[in-house]
């Protein structure tokens, strides 16, 4: 049905949702309306309505009536990038009939006859897709990393969905910036302080979302508003500023967590001399519990340290350590010795800096390169008892457990020479690849078999 104003010739195409509800189209400028607008009288107010092509002034209802409008309609192509937090992983951009009103902005799913007749002939809406709620929202235009289009918009509601709008022309994606710009700055004057700061600007952007602001008392449903100037964003943030300023000074310091048993430092990853230190020990603490479990279990199950432990229970333990005190490698979590070797092997290969430390490494190669068997032992003997203390007595504890094993070769197969190879990149290495990795790597083993060999010269007992 058509109906036309005899006042301004408007005509205005009566349609129909797909619940029945009537609204109202303009094919001359495709704006939507759930009413007809109201004929002129005098002295009439004129309020903001936004359109495909722009924003034109319309006639309201006098002031004891209130005409209630569309802010915006139109085809727009869309796509979800996050679902309240969660990143997806495909974007799946569509055209989809949007509609903001009151608030929300509401994409529908588009039939092929709607999307390829656009605006001019929107014959019927389909089932609504999303409906975003644009109080608390976030506006600013995407990134090229977000996206390779042009014109994108990103949208991010309260709930932590995130939406990339786009429009091929220019000025359309401006208007519809500045239409739901508009909405959320309107609706943030209804949150509480915090949540309408965090709402009218966007940290990820230099952009002001929303430029318009309006006091709570003149307030009425599309009235245009005057922009807000520099000075006002200055102050904007300038608040934000402060209020980082005061949460960052009131945050407890690193030591008085750690007191407090909030924090607790990690033993993956520590330094040996930093670890030794906290736990007031010469040797870690986690290395004494796993040679006393493997002692404990029997040496002589075939390929100890050889073979590897099932990863995902050997990371399980790794975080244990990290984040329990109160170890128990007892636990029948643990029960496979291999996990607690390769848990071992993990923390000696995460050492900031090996047990045989860089600044000895070069030493510790030129002293087996020589050709001397008594002065070779002998450089090598004096080279392992001038490390740290805490890597010494590491060592010395390490490769007593080592000899043990290798006593039990027998049973686990386990040779000085198949312990040299497993041990000998994670103990020595450089600091620094080198282009000869190969054979540096035959000269780290030998300088583990060698310790193997004479541990009882090296480390004598106490």
């Amino acid at each position: 049905m058509l109906y036309t104003n005899h006042f301004t010739q408007e005509q205005w195409v009566r349609l129909e949702d797909p619940h029945g509800k009537p609204y109202f189209y303009n094919p001359e400028d495709s704006s939507v309306r759930w009413e007809l607008p109201q004929v002129p009288v005098p002295a009439p107010r004129s309020i903001h309505k936004s359109s495909q092509d722009g924003d034109t002034p319309a006639q309201a209802s006098p002031p004891e009536e209130k005409t209630k409008t569309l802010d915006k309609a139109g085809v727009l192509h869309r796509t979800k990038t996050a679902d309240k937090g969660k990143r997806l992983r495909k974007k799946h951009w569509s055209a989809s009939w949007t509609v903001l009103e009151g608030g929300v902005l509401t994409f529908f799913k588009d039939s092929k006859t709607s999307a390829a007749g656009g605006l001019r002939q929107p014959s019927k809406f389909s089932t609504p897709e999303y409906t975003v709620e644009l109080r608390g929202a976030t506006l600013s235009w995407a990134p090229k990393d977000k996206s390779s289009r042009k014109n994108v918009l990103e949208l991010r509601s309260r709930d932590g969905s995130e939406y990339l709008i786009q429009h091929d022309s220019e000025a359309i994606i401006s208007t519809w910036h500045k239409a739901i710009a508009q909405g959320i700055q309107e609706l943030s004057a209804e949150l509480p302080p915090e949540e309408s700061e965090s709402s009218r600007v966007d940290f990820g952007s230099s952009e002001r979302l929303g430029s318009w602001q309006e006091k709570e008392e003149d307030a009425r449903p599309n009235a245009a508003a005057p922009a807000l100037g520099p000075v006002g964003l200055e102050s904007d943030l300038s608040k934000v500023r402060h209020k980082l300023r005061k949460f960052l000074q009131r945050r407890p310091t690193l030591q008085s967590l750690r007191e407090k048993g909030y924090i607790k430092d990690q033993v993956f990853g520590c330094a040996l001399a930093a670890l030794c230190e906290r736990e007031r020990s010469r040797v870690p603490r986690f290395v004494q519990q796993c040679i006393r479990a493997v002692e404990a279990r029997g040496l002589d199950i075939d390929g100890l340290y050889r073979i590897s432990g099932n990863l995902a229970t050997i990371q399980k333990l790794r975080y244990k350590v990290d984040h329990d005190e109160r170890l128990d490698l007892d636990d029948g979590r643990w029960e496979d010795v291999h996990v607690i070797t390769g848990a071992l092997k993990l923390f000696f290969r995460e050492l900031p800096e090996p047990l045989f430390p860089f600044s000895h490494f070069r030493q510790f190669i030129a002293a087996i390169k020589l050709q001397d068997q008594a002065r070779r032992s002998r450089c090598v003997r004096d080279l392992v008892r001038s490390l740290p203390a805490p890597n010494h007595d590491t060592l010395r504890m390490l490769f007593q457990h080592l000899c043990r094993v290798i006593e039990h070769g027998e049973q686990n197969r386990m040779s000085v020479q198949s312990v040299a190879i497993v041990f000998g990149p994670t103990l020595l290495r450089p600091e620094v690849e080198e282009t000869s990795m190969p054979m540096t790597m035959v000269f780290q083993n030998q300088v583990v078999e060698l310790i193997l060999q004479q541990c009882a010269d090296i480390f004598p007992p106490h």
